[in-house]
């Protein structure tokens, strides 16, 4: 699957994208991320993408023809989701993860900084608008690294193990492993003896209550 990330801080993405498991799937070809910074776009020397917004009030806006172009060339004439990540979008869940990990297209990501971005931006391009939760962050970025996240390792071959996937696996939300016994600041904690029993029915019995 192929993700383009419109942002104006591409660089704030490495550190997350390039370790552990999407950077294996970044190396294995089952995952491409591409980034698109709006000031390669703007009209002016300075790249500025910013301007007060009209009718007044606090920061500034992102203008709207810099992010139209920079998703414009990311999209080419793909078949392509457009999302944008805002605090008024939609809360994001498994389900929205899942239904992504199917589309057969590629996903460009918008993420917007300071006040927000110029309105006509979702007005012409109809973005489907997400959040990650009820809470106002400083920009998409983050957003946009939780989505990468959570659809990338719902593709075939990036986890490995496919009962890996936290909402379809067998375990319960309690795990443990060796040694059986271990002594913090003198007290014993143990694992559960059920575990321990090899009595497979016990274990499946004791894990859908957990």
């Amino acid at each position: 699957m192929n993700f383009h990330v419109v942002t104006l801080f591409p660089e704030a993405f490495s550190s997350y994208l390039g370790e552990s498991i999407i950077s294996r799937a970044q190396e294995d070809r089952k995952v491409k991320i591409k980034f698109y910074n709006p000031r390669d776009f703007a009209d002016d020397k300075w790249r500025r993408v910013d301007q007060k917004p009209y009718g007044g009030g606090p920061g500034m806006v992102m203008q709207a023809l810099p992010v139209l172009k920079a998703v414009a060339k990311a999209q080419g004439k793909k078949k392509a989701k457009i999302i944008f990540l805002s605090p008024r979008g939609k809360q994001f869940t498994n389900a929205d993860a899942d239904s992504l990990a199917k589309f057969k297209g590629d996903i460009i990501l918008i993420s917007g900084r300071y006040e927000g971005i110029d309105a006509r931006v979702t007005k012409i391009l109809k973005p489907q608008e997400y959040s990650i939760g009820p809470y106002v962050l400083t920009g998409g970025e983050l957003p946009a690294m939780v989505i990468i996240d959570a659809v990338a390792r719902r593709l075939p071959g990036v986890l490995g193990n496919e009962g890996s996937i936290e909402e379809t696996r067998t375990a319960s939300s309690d795990v443990y492993t060796r040694p059986e016994t271990i002594v913090y600041k003198g007290k014993k904690h143990s694992v559960p003896k059920v575990l321990l029993s090899g009595h497979h029915k016990n274990i499946e019995a004791w894990r859908k209550k957990k």
